[in-house]
């Protein structure tokens, strides 16, 4: 796949959903078909060139490169899809779904569930920890108190209406996030188990969640209360300033972008902010082509509803 250089480059190269398709197929099963029911690669396709047909005989389904996929069964069509998703992989704050309608010619409630599912993509299951030096911290995610009416604001300063998001990341690395319910041990612990390898270099600031690390981790602390933000030790800067990078960046990516985010579906916004991170490095068609590789797996509507809607 070539480098694009505009998006109209992009748009060229998918212009039809014969394109779409065959670069679909690429992706998902390198250029060999296989059955998604029974994962053989025994099968034939019909002179439609969309169908395929499984030929063990236990299994014998009829299946399209998109069935389980989060395509599947979709009335929107792939040069639509690749173009959302094209967009939300490479643009730097993600396009909110009032743009991206326009954009595409659907309505908002349909690029709304079109990003989320996009979003899905967008969520890496890679199970590499992160080592090395680590910086953690924690922010809250929301809409300012002040900017509410008053009969709607929850608590006078603080942190009342906002949501925790904890992040861990890698110097020179990936960054991990997880939307948790508060700052204790218990849920630090079990954020920093699933994110870090043990024995790494631990840099936090001084919150008292954060005092076990020491007994599986070098821990390394830096006071913001005493208002201390890098401190030196020889040729090691002790310090969370990489996180708060990241924390800047997703901020200006859902207060700039979306205005709003309800806390049921931060999480994905979370992830589509990592995945764009942990990408810096790479050209744009290769974050298109790995968010194309993710798309196993689906997002109903149904299930994305069942609280809430969001006009994020």
């Amino acid at each position: 796949m070539k480098t694009f250089k505009s998006i109209l480059e992009f748009q060229k190269e998918f212009s039809t959903e014969e394109k779409c398709r065959e670069y679909l197929e690429q992706q998902r099963w390198d250029g060999t078909p296989a059955c998604p029911f029974c994962g053989s690669i025994n099968v034939c396709r019909f002179a439609n060139g969309k169908i395929f047909k499984c030929r063990e005989k236990e299994c014998r389904s009829k299946f399209s490169v998109t069935v389980g996929t989060i395509y599947e069964n979709t009335k929107i069509p792939l040069t639509k899809w690749f173009f959302a998703t094209y967009l939300l992989a490479v643009h730097s704050k993600g396009i909110s779904s009032l743009q991206l309608a326009s954009f595409i010619g659907v309505t908002q409630k349909t690029a709304w569930h079109l990003n989320h599912r996009i979003r899905q993509m967008l969520t890496s299951n890679a199970p590499e920890l992160l080592e090395g030096v680590v910086e953690l911290d924690e922010t809250y995610v929301g809409g300012s108190e002040s900017n509410k009416h008053a009969s709607k604001r929850k608590v006078k300063g603080g942190t009342g209406g906002k949501t925790m998001v904890f992040g861990a990341i890698e110097r020179g690395g990936d960054v991990k996030t997880k939307v948790i319910a508060k700052t204790d041990k218990e849920n630090i612990n079990e954020a920093i188990a699933g994110f870090v390898k043990p024995n790494s270099i631990m840099v936090t600031d001084e919150h008292h969640a954060y005092n076990q690390v020491s007994l599986s981790h070098t821990h390394k602390k830096v006071n913001h209360k005493a208002k201390e933000y890098v401190r030196k030790e020889g040729d090691f800067a002790v310090h969370t300033n990489t996180l708060e990078g990241f924390w800047n960046l997703l901020k200006k990516q859902i207060n700039g972008i979306h205005h709003s985010v309800s806390p049921q579906h931060l999480q994905r916004y979370c992830n589509e902010a990592s995945f764009r991170y942990n990408r810096r490095k790479v050209l744009q068609d290769e974050r298109f082509a790995d968010a194309l590789a993710n798309c196993n797996g689906s997002l109903k509507y149904k299930d994305l509803t069942k609280k809430e809607e969001s006009n994020g």
